[in-house]
């Protein structure tokens, strides 16, 4: 954790929720998707990827593969070619396949919705888990810890550490349970509209007072 105690750092991440709050107010993720199979998909092809790339592509896709069971019997050459733009496609194919054919093989063709049990699917880590737990089963085990949230925890004084897993812990340590997938969802759109890797638009940013970089480079 930052030099700050853990009573201080819950008071300042509680004002600065409170300046979130009122600007984003919609937890849902940017991706499309109409249920929880093709939610899964789509995160999965997000690796390394805008989720406005993938949406582009998932039309296509979902009308071809309309199930769990069409996905694990697709063939490798004809997925790669529907996701070949998101980068990565040979192994987000042979993930995606792979993920589908154990979830029939494992777990009678449903998604698992237990932390522990989705990080045993192909393609899927913690922070994957983390989007599914949140938005196709509204539970919350963890906070997604992606490139922008562990941009803004840095900033922010949140954390000093790099590792992603390790931040979660620290974000973990001084939220509410209760607004974990709030505060996943807020801290990805802040960073993609306004506090930007390379050259923040700090003159909007409601949280200046709280933000170290900010402090730094005024």
């Amino acid at each position: 954790m930052p030099s700050m105690g853990l009573v201080e750092l819950k008071k300042k991440v509680a004002l600065i929720l409170d300046l979130l709050k009122p600007i984003y107010n919609d937890t849902k993720p940017e991706l499309d998707y109409t249920n929880t199979h093709e939610l899964l998909i789509a995160v999965i092809l997000s690796a390394q990827c805008t989720d406005k790339r993938v949406n582009l592509v998932t039309p296509k896709l979902f009308k071809k593969y309309k199930t769990i069971a069409s996905f694990a019997k697709a063939k490798t050459a004809d997925l790669e070619a529907l996701i070949q733009s998101t980068g990565f496609y040979k192994n987000k194919a042979k993930n995606i396949i792979s993920c589908c054919q154990k979830i029939r093989r494992d777990f009678n063709g449903q998604i698992p919705q237990t932390m522990q049990e989705l990080i045993t699917l192909p393609g899927v880590g913690r922070k994957t888990a983390n989007v599914m737990l949140s938005h196709a089963f509204d539970k919350a085990e963890g906070i997604c810890v992606d490139t922008h949230v562990i941009r803004l925890s840095q900033r922010l004084g949140l954390t000093k550490h790099k590792d992603a897993i390790k931040i979660e812990q620290d974000l973990m340590k001084i939220t509410q349970k209760e607004d974990w997938i709030w505060i996943t969802q807020t801290l990805i759109l802040h960073g993609r509209r306004v506090c930007f890797a390379r050259k923040p638009h700090c003159e909007n940013c409601p949280l200046q007072i709280h933000c170290l970089y900010f402090k730094k480079n005024k």
